[in-house]
């Protein structure tokens, strides 16, 4: 008897990682009544920071793609998390919560707060089964270290970063011996590629955007996901009628309007991220034959901002300089923000 041949799914091509709580989820966790408020929030309370799951549906389109979604937020926080997603239409291929009931039990109270031994080793588990040609996007926020562990795994796996730095950066982090443990095992297993494309931080915390310039052009810190759309857009994951409907449904459902998009647009040209050739694109799809976007007004309007902030900003500035990165003067990003040796001064 013939079995029936089996069809493997495409590998995929580009790997999207999510953290949720500040970069998904609009959390409030300053204070013990706000974990209390948000560990007793049903699905259809909580609430997604604007743009992110028309971001998330949009780059799935393509179908080559893999989200995998790590998170700080407790195992027992599972059931509702899920049923959030589902809820925003977003389907994810990895899901990981934290085990801190397990910390607790074995006393690990760094682990609680502690970052860099969680997601660090995570990640790489998940990179040893990712395709070498796999190309990948991150998605963090400002409120704890995701720029310097996104940053991180990227130089580790592009063999940037040694043996010496590495031990120097978890001993500071604080990372217990186990974790550090699977971090080194982790990353021997993975053949060296540069797989990192980019690194959005939402700025939950509407820290300066200068604060994250140390880790060069790679980590582009964004206000909102029209700005994470808008540099997708150059990089070629997304086309400009998607751009669009996630603007669109940022003005429908969440009070951005043509001032603030044109603000945000104007930010990354400041900045010095190469956008005139999405700007561009934008612009044509208005003019194509999708009279569903022609129709969703003040999206017109929107482009037509654009043009004159591109026309009044003159020249661009140059993009930002691509540079190593100093991880070892960095070690305090790795810290829990209530650490004492914790810095939020602007690195330059």
């Amino acid at each position: 008897m013939s079995l029936p041949d089996r069809i493997d799914p495409r590998p995929p091509r580009r790997i999207y990682r999510w953290d949720l709580d500040k970069t998904y989820l609009q959390t409030d966790f300053e204070s013990l009544r706000d974990l209390f408020r948000t560990a007793f929030q049903k699905a259809h309370e909580k609430v997604a920071v604007p743009g992110a799951s028309a971001l998330i549906r949009e780059l799935a389109e393509q179908g080559d793609s893999r989200l995998c979604i790590v998170s700080g937020s407790p195992k027992q926080m599972r059931a509702v998390l899920e049923e959030k997603l589902k809820l925003d239409g977003v389907q994810w291929d990895e899901f990981v919560l934290k085990d801190n009931v397990s910390n607790l039990l074995r006393g690990r109270f760094r682990a609680l707060r502690g970052q860099v031994g969680y997601k660090l080793p995570v990640i790489l588990e998940s990179r040893i089964h990712a395709p070498v040609e796999a190309e990948e996007v991150l998605f963090g926020d400002d409120a704890e270290a995701d720029a310097f562990i996104y940053s991180l795994y990227a130089d580790l796996i592009a063999g940037r970063v040694d043996e010496r730095v590495l031990a120097q950066v978890l001993e500071a982090g604080g990372v217990y011996p186990d974790d550090a443990a699977r971090v080194h095992e982790a990353w021997k297993k993975i053949p060296i590629a540069d797989p990192v494309r980019r690194i959005f931080i939402h700025l939950d915390r509407l820290t300066p955007p200068a604060h994250f310039t140390a880790y060069g052009p790679r980590v582009v810190p964004i206000f909102n996901y029209f700005q994470a759309a808008l540099v997708l857009l150059a990089d070629g994951h997304l086309t400009a009628p998607q751009v669009l409907k996630i603007a669109v449904e940022m003005v429908q459902t969440a009070g951005h309007n043509i001032i603030t998009l044109s603000n945000s647009f104007q930010d990354l040209l400041r900045r010095g991220l190469p956008l005139q050739q999405a700007a561009i694109a934008l612009s044509q799809a208005m003019e194509g034959p999708n009279a569903l976007l022609k129709a969703m007004r003040p999206v017109p309007d929107i482009l037509a901002a654009f043009s004159k902030r591109l026309a009044a900003l003159g020249t661009q500035p140059p993009p930002p300089r691509v540079q190593a990165v100093d991880y070892v003067s960095l070690i305090s990003h790795a810290l829990p923000r209530t650490h004492k040796g914790r810095s939020t001064k602007p690195q330059t």
